[in-house]
């Protein structure tokens, strides 16, 4: 099959990039880390004014979706422009509650999330959540059902600074009993691919670019075989990804969504390791900028389904029917 993006899709990425070109996203990253999250909040509000989330939402509450392929495409240039927040999250949230047989929740709190006046976390009650710190809607999945958390923990870092971990209070409101996980999972997998796809890419130009500039013997270093065939590699890697990615917003089969995720991710991940050791010991270095899409990339390889998770869903074939 020959998948191609359509006119107006390519216009819509093309605005995005240069929208969060403009944005200078690594301080804001920065900022974000810190806990400081008035221009991730500035940000995230124009991510929203472009119509990102609303693809996510349907129309009658007040979104532009179910869009699933222009999502993936939003969420392409949102990871090569390393954008923090709960990006999945909301994503995933608006697709469990737009799925509940009682549409008062719906009509409650997705209008604010198709607006990007309000942002959400989802996760396991017990578990740590994603920005629970600064998201106005947190969706607990407990034992009982589908809930809204009163509250959060404290905050716990991980490996990517920008990710900000929270428990998640018990107890709040139910909303339903049998929440519909499986289309959430799905479009939550396909976001979190298609935020690792771009995060490849960004780490590969970025790479392409210092190699270019960067001389030993005289001549650039990306004049080297051996440098050429690291970076024939991870292109090769991100272009096998791609396919997957758009194949699976068109079916949202749940092992289709899965085999995308392993795709892009371990495709991202040795892109990853490949711009860091050519990009030798500044790579390593909090100040340098390359580091913000490294720790990236390496987060959301275990984001929503860890490889081994998604190699066994795409093995057995299962999970096509919910």
């Amino acid at each position: 099959m020959r998948f191609l993006l359509d006119a107006e899709q390519r216009a819509f990425a093309g605005s995005l990039d240069a929208m969060l070109t403009a944005a200078d996203t690594p301080s804001v990253v920065r900022d974000w880390s810190r806990g400081e999250h008035g221009s991730g909040r500035a940000l995230w509000g124009r991510v929203a004014d472009a119509g990102v989330f609303g693809l996510a939402v349907p129309e009658e509450y007040g979104g532009l979706g179910p869009r699933p392929v222009e999502l993936v495409v939003a969420f392409v240039e949102l990871g090569r422009h390393a954008v923090p927040g709960p990006l999945v999250e909301t994503v995933a949230a608006a697709v469990l509650l737009a799925g509940l047989e009682d549409t008062g929740p719906a009509k409650r709190l997705l209008p604010a999330l198709a607006s990007g006046e309000a942002m959400a976390t989802v996760a396991y009650e017990g578990s740590h959540a994603l920005d629970g710190d600064v998201a106005d809607t947190r969706l607990a999945l407990a034992s009982d059902g589908l809930r809204l958390a009163p509250g959060h923990g404290p905050v716990r870092r991980s490996l990517d600074p920008a990710r900000r971990l929270t428990p998640l209070t018990a107890g709040g409101e139910l909303l339903t009993d049998a929440p519909p996980l499986g289309p959430a999972l799905v479009h939550a997998r396909l976001a979190t691919a298609a935020q690792a796809l771009g995060v490849g890419l960004a780490l590969l130009d970025r790479t392409v670019a210092y190699v270019g500039q960067r001389t030993q013997f005289g001549v650039p270093v990306g004049s080297f075989q051996a440098v050429k065939h690291r970076l024939a590699d991870a292109k090769i890697a991100l272009e096998f990804a791609r396919p997957l990615l758009f194949g699976a917003a068109l079916t949202l089969e749940p092992a289709d969504a899965a085999a995308a995720k392993v795709g892009a991710c371990e495709a991202a991940y040795a892109t990853a390791r490949t711009a860091l050791q050519l990009h030798g010991a500044i790579g390593y270095t909090a100040e340098c900028d390359l580091s913000l899409w490294l720790t990236k990339a390496r987060a959301l390889r275990t984001a929503w389904g860890g490889p081994r998770e998604c190699r066994e869903l795409v093995v057995s074939g299962g999970g096509r029917r919910w």
